[in-house]
């Protein structure tokens, strides 16, 4: 009697371990993936096609964006050139994008506000919109960085990249970024 109890809670703690494996097996594969930043327009560290350069249209790149944080309420991008003479030089500034937009079509219109809520920002250029970067001399890096925030934010239409990033603080739930690289 005692060896068929004992074969039998062998075989429970069996079970048990197996069904506790399966669990972590399926919680470590449910694990939440990181906001990810992709163009069909160019490679993560490539460089950018000349349609999306002074040299070319001029024309803002395709973006997409994945895997937002739950509590996302509204979405940014800053896009912006380190590498500038004097400091980083903001090409395109926009925020207040809803979770419900994953992608910007290439070519994104110029406007100050859209229908749908985005509003755009003003770039070193102090145009509204994307503006395409035009380095004069050697090669650039372009980094473009999307934000998931946890609130709409109360910005005019027009503000600048630090504006943005001062009524961002706090709000930051996630970063995800794509660097696209042109030079003369």
């Amino acid at each position: 009697m005692l060896k068929r109890n004992a074969g039998k809670t062998l075989g429970f703690f069996l079970i048990g371990a197996a069904l506790m494996g399966a669990w972590s097996f399926a919680w470590a594969g449910s694990a939440k993936k990181s906001l990810r930043l992709i163009s069909s327009g160019f490679d993560d560290g490539g460089k950018l096609p000349e349609r999306y350069t002074c040299d070319g249209a001029g024309i803002s790149p395709e973006l997409r964006w994945k895997n937002l944080p739950h509590k996302t309420k509204s979405l940014a991008l800053i896009v912006e050139d380190p590498d500038a003479a004097y400091s980083t030089w903001t090409h395109w500034v926009v925020y207040n994008i809803p979770p419900n937009v994953l992608e910007f079509l290439e070519n994104f219109p110029k406007d100050a506000q859209l229908p749908n809520g985005i509003t755009q920002g003003m770039s070193d250029f102090k145009t509204i919109g994307y503006g395409a970067p035009c380095p004069p001399n050697g090669k650039h890096r372009y980094f473009f960085r999307i934000y998931a925030l946890n609130s709409l934010l109360a910005l005019p239409s027009g503000a600048s990249a630090e504006q943005l990033r001062q009524a961002m603080k706090g709000h930051i739930l996630s970063t995800a970024q794509m660097m696209g690289k042109y030079g003369q």
